[in-house]
C-alpha cells in the first residue's frame, strides 16, 4: 500500500509540474490562434503523462531499455495527440472564420445567413443567436426607415399647412391695414379661426414631441369607464350635430380603469372627432366599452367606408391622414399618432380593422 501511494505521489508531482508549465504557456499565448491553444493543451496532457511516467520510472529504477520503451510509447501518443489537436483546431478556426464573415454581412446592413456545413454545437448556438439578432436588427431598421419617412412627410405637410393660413392671415392683415376690407368684422373672425387652427396644430406638435421624447407625465387615478366615455360623447356631441352624424354609446360597461383622465379624454376625443369627420351625414358613430381577457377594450366604429388594406399598418403613423386632401379641417395627421402614444404610455395598445361600412378603432387598457 505504501508503494502505491509513493507511485501516485511521484506521478502527481510530475504531472503537476507539467500542468503548471502548460498553464503559464497558455497564458502567454492566450491571444494567439485557437489552433495554438489546442496544440498546447494536447502537449500539456502528453507532457503531464510523460512527466508522471518518467518520475515513477526513475523512482522505480527501471532499466535503460524499459525506460526507452516507455518514452517511445509516450512520444507516439504525443504525436497523435498533437496531430488531432491541430486538425480539430483548423476545423474550429475555419468555422469561426465563416461565422465572422457571415456576421460582418449583417453588420454592414445585410442579413445574417447561417454558414454552410455543420459547425460545433457552441458555434451553432452562436449562429442561431446571431440569426435572431439579425432579424431583430432588420425589423428595427425597417421601423427606423418608416419613422424617418413619416417624419419627412410630416415636415413637408406641416410646412404646407402652416404656409396656407399664414398667407391668408397676411393678406387679410394687409387689407385691414390699407382700409380695403369692406367687412372688417368678417376678416377679424376669419383671422381668429385661422389662428385657432394653427394653435391647435402647434399644440398637437408639442404633445407629440413630449410623447416621442418619453417626457409625458401621467397622473393615473381610478376612474369609471362609463363616466370617461360619457364625458367624451358629451364633448363631441356639438361637432356631431354640425356634421349631421348620430352618436351611439349604449354598450358601455361599468368598468373601473386606472388612467390619467385628462390624457385618456384626449384619446377618446381624437378618436371621436376623427370618426365624425370621416362619417358622411346621417351616418352613425358607435362607441362601446367592455372587459375582455386582455383588459378593458374601448372601440369607436365609424361609417367612413373602410380603409385600404395596404394603409391599415400606417394608420397610427405620424402624419398619416388617409387622404391627400389639404383643405380644412384635414388637420396635421397627428391625432392618431398622439392616441397611440398616450395609450402605450398607459401600457395599452391600439388597433384598427375594417368593418361593414367603415372601420373600428380599438383601445385596450389594463384593468384597474
Amino acid at each position: 500500500m505504501t508503494d502505491v501511494l509513493l507511485i501516485a505521489l511521484f506521478a502527481f508531482l510530475g504531472a503537476a509540474a507539467a500542468g503548471l508549465i502548460g498553464a503559464a504557456v497558455l497564458r502567454l499565448l492566450r491571444h494567439r490562434s485557437l489552433i495554438v491553444s489546442l496544440s498546447v493543451v494536447a502537449g500539456v496532457a502528453v507532457a503531464a503523462m510523460l512527466a508522471g511516467t518518467l518520475t515513477v520510472a526513475w523512482a522505480m529504477f527501471l532499466s535503460p531499455h524499459d525506460l526507452y520503451v516507455v518514452t517511445t510509447v509516450v512520444a507516439m501518443a504525443a504525436l497523435i495527440s498533437l496531430v488531432t489537436a491541430v486538425l480539430l483546431g483548423r476545423r474550429v478556426a475555419a468555422q469561426s472564420h465563416e461565422l465572422a464573415l457571415a456576421t460582418r454581412s449583417f453588420g454592414d446592413g445585410g442579413t445574417f445567413a447561417m454558414p454552410a456545413g455543420q459547425p460545433a454545437a457552441e458555434l451553432a448556438a452562436l449562429a442561431r443567436e446571431l440569426a435572431a439578432t439579425s432579424a431583430k436588427l432588420d425589423s428595427s431598421r425597417g421601423r427606423e426607415r418608416a419613422l424617418e419617412t413619416s417624419r419627412r412627410e410630416l415636415v413637408a405637410w406641416i410646412s404646407h399647412d402652416l404656409r396656407t393660413p399664414l398667407a391668408g392671415l397676411r393678406a387679410m392683415a394687409e387689407a385691414l391695414e390699407d382700409g380695403m376690407a369692406a367687412d372688417s368684422g368678417r376678416y377679424l373672425r376669419q383671422i381668429r379661426v385661422e389662428v385657432e387652427r394653427m394653435n391647435s396644430m402647434v399644440g398637437d406638435l408639442f404633445e407629440l414631441s413630449r410623447i416621442q421624447a418619453g417626457s409625458l407625465a401621467l397622473a393615473p387615478a381610478r376612474i369609471s369607464l362609463h363616466d370617461l366615455v360619457g364625458d367624451a360623447l358629451a364633448g363631441a356631441d356639438p361637432l356631431a350635430r354640425e356634421h349631421g352624424v348620430r352618436l351611439v354609446g349604449d354598450r358601455i360597461d361599468e368598468v373601473p380603469v386606472e388612467v390619467d383622465g385628462k390624457e385618456m379624454s384626449r384619446v377618446l376625443g381624437n378618436l371621436l372627432i376623427n370618426a365624425i369627420r370621416r362619417t358622411p351625414p346621417d351616418g352613425t358613430v358607435a362607441v362601446a366599452a367592455h372587459r375582455s381577457d386582455s383588459g378593458v377594450v374601448v372601440s369607436v366604429t365609424d361609417g367612413c367606408g373602410g380603409i385600404p388594406e395596404e394603409d391599415l399598418p400606417r394608420v397610427f403613423d405620424t402624419g398619416w391622414r388617409g387622404s391627400h386632401a389639404r383643405t380644412p379641417p384635414a388637420g396635421a395627421g397627428l391625432g392618431l399618432a398622439i392616441v397611440r402614444g398616450i395609450v402605450e404610455a398607459h401600457a395599452g395598445r391600439t388597433e384598427v380593422r375594417n368593418v361593414q361600412g367603415g372601420c373600428c378603432f380599438s383601445v385596450t387598457l389594463p384593468t384597474a
